[in-house]
């Protein structure tokens, strides 16, 4: 395992650094498999991200727009938006409710008892990562103190589970072009890291009553209608 970093940097700044990473290695967001690396990076005019919104009319985060500045194809590549004909165009979002990612991730029957959380976590967006796990950028109505909005995780290993894994896009990037801000010892790690904690915290209370992360039995979940008709049995 990559030795923790001790980088301090957060938001746009970070995002900054992210950048010079993938412009120096292209396959440093590759991932896991080595599918996603960024050769040629392809930008969003900077009037058009001035102009940008997601589909709730909620703003961009300061670390996707410097992002898009830079690429917006890697995103693309994840089913965010369509890439426009031109740069002078704007990218329409395609978000999803947090069960729909999991339905089509998964299926129907682990999406339909994410159903609860659906109806408060509306404008999702699927980031790489994970096997029974996946990573969701969620827009919420209440970002952080730095106005960005949180990475979840969820799982599907033993009992639906749910989590603030990320405080926001800058740290998730940062993780994922190689800088080691994550120890993945358990999903909910960074909440012990005082650098994230305040901003981890600040999700987690609006998110999940405070919890750094629930799961299906806990009251944070909401009611689960559980279909007698479905089964896993043939």
């Amino acid at each position: 395992m990559a030795k923790k970093s001790d980088m301090q940097a957060q938001g746009v700044e970070l995002i900054d650094l992210v950048i010079e990473r993938v412009k120096a290695d292209p396959s440093c967001i590759s991932g896991f498999c080595g599918d996603r690396p960024l050769p040629d990076p392809k930008p969003l005019a900077q009037e058009v991200i001035a102009r940008l919104t997601f589909p709730s009319g909620r703003p961009l985060p300061p670390s996707l727009k410097r992002w898009l500045a830079f690429d917006a194809s890697w995103l693309a590549d994840l089913d965010w938006f369509s890439l426009p004909a031109s740069p002078s165009e704007p990218p329409i979002f395609t978000p999803r409710r947090i069960d729909q990612v999991v339905t089509d991730e998964f299926d129907e029957l682990w999406g339909g008892m994410y159903e609860p959380l659906g109806a408060r976590l509306d404008e999702c967006f699927l980031l790489p990562g994970g096997s029974d796990s996946r990573r969701i950028y969620a827009v919420t109505d209440a970002p952080d103190s730095l106005s960005e909005y949180p990475v979840l995780v969820i799982d599907t290993d033993d009992l639906p589970y749910a989590a603030v894994m990320y405080p926001g896009f800058d740290i998730f990037m940062a993780d994922e072009a190689g800088f080691a801000l994550h120890d993945m010892g358990t999903y909910e790690d960074l909440f012990d890291d005082k650098r994230y904690a305040p901003r981890l915290n600040e999700h987690a209370r609006h998110i999940f009553n405070s919890k750094q992360g629930i799961e299906i039995m806990d009251e944070e979940w909401g009611p689960v209608e559980f279909d007698a008709n479905d089964t896993n049995e043939e």
